[in-house]
């Protein structure tokens, strides 16, 4: 087990509140509110040993680097700004989809990831 800091404990307050995967750098900025001081690689330490915990769960996007959200969620999928470059939960998933399986297949999961421009950045 691994022993609970102020940087943890920032870190773990910045996936409860943030309601979205985040990417190390987002992490960083925003646990700075809490614990100026800081650092990237303290970042990088927590996150791996969250992930290791099962606390945290890696979130792929096509060509980018990994984002991280809370374990457990129930099945969703994620829209990716290309602005902002900011990926969001989308909630729900269309039982058709298994429908789009080749004719004699037997899907056993996915994964789908919108792209786009989020709310903010449309208005720019």
């Amino acid at each position: 087990m691994i022993r609970s800091t102020s940087q943890r404990r920032a870190i773990r307050q910045v996936f409860e509140e943030s309601g979205r995967p985040l990417s190390p750098l987002e992490i960083l900025e925003a646990a700075r509110d809490e614990v100026p001081r800081i650092g990237i690689a303290t970042v990088y330490r927590t996150v791996k040993g969250l992930l290791e915990e099962g606390w945290l769960a890696a979130v792929q996007v096509p060509g980018e680097a990994p984002r991280y959200e809370p374990a457990g969620k129930p099945h969703h999928h994620h829209f990716h700004c290309r602005s902002c470059g900011a990926v969001f939960d989308v909630q729900g998933c269309s039982p058709a989809i298994k429908s789009l399986s080749p004719r004699g297949y037997q899907t056993e999961g996915h994964d789908l990831v919108f792209f786009g421009r989020c709310p903010s950045c449309k208005r720019r």
